[in-house]
């Protein structure tokens, strides 16, 4: 179990524990999270489910495919951090990650 702290655009915070094996975004799904829309329910195929992670996780988290590359490119404003919280898979190793969300999903 990992504790993730979800950062509205409006700088309110989330902090919630979400299990090992489940996906940023179902941690915030499950939790209420405004600002994650999950659309597809994690199927990668929208991009409402985006956030913005720092540099410094990028080594803990896994991997951006190619697929989720394509996928953010539809985006509200995607950044060199930005990610799908579908694709990040929660692990002890990620306890204390921070996600910043977007002014809004597309």
């Amino acid at each position: 179990m990992a504790k993730i702290t979800y950062i509205e655009n409006s700088g309110k915070s989330h902090v919630v524990e979400v299990d090992n094996g489940l996906t940023v975004m179902e941690g915030a799904v499950q939790n209420n999270i405004p600002g994650i829309d999950a659309d597809c329910g994690g199927g990668m195929a929208c991009a409402t489910c985006h956030v913005y992670v720092k540099e410094e996780w990028f080594n803990r988290i896994n991997k951006k495919t190619e697929g989720e590359d394509d996928m953010l490119d539809q985006a509200y404003e995607p950044k060199k951090n930005s990610r799908l919280s579908c694709q990040i898979q929660v692990t002890d190793e990620i306890d204390g990650l921070e996600v910043h969300l977007p002014e809004k999903q597309t």
